[in-house]
């Protein structure tokens, strides 16, 4: 939740999730970005704040594993 407020600016967050069934407690988070170049600019930009990097500090050791997927949406998607 701490992440959260340092991405809202871009507004790029689009959910947050975890299991309570099959492999417990697997955290999904959900960004949209333009296209991969405002990806990379917006993630650059997060450590430029304050804060940014304590929040990543205390966060990496709570990782055992982590994947990234670019996924593109469907036309009819609200994510155009």
């Amino acid at each position: 939740a701490r992440a959260i407020k340092y991405r809202q600016e871009n507004q790029e967050a689009v959910g947050g999730f975890f299991s309570q069934i099959g492999e417990l407690y697997v955290v999904h988070h959900l960004w949209a970005y333009k296209d991969l170049q405002s990806r990379e600019e917006t993630r650059n930009a997060a450590w430029t704040k304050r804060g940014w990097d304590e929040n990543v500090y205390y966060t990496v050791p709570l990782i055992r594993t982590m994947e990234s997927r670019i996924m593109i949406p469907l036309k009819i998607s609200p994510l155009q």
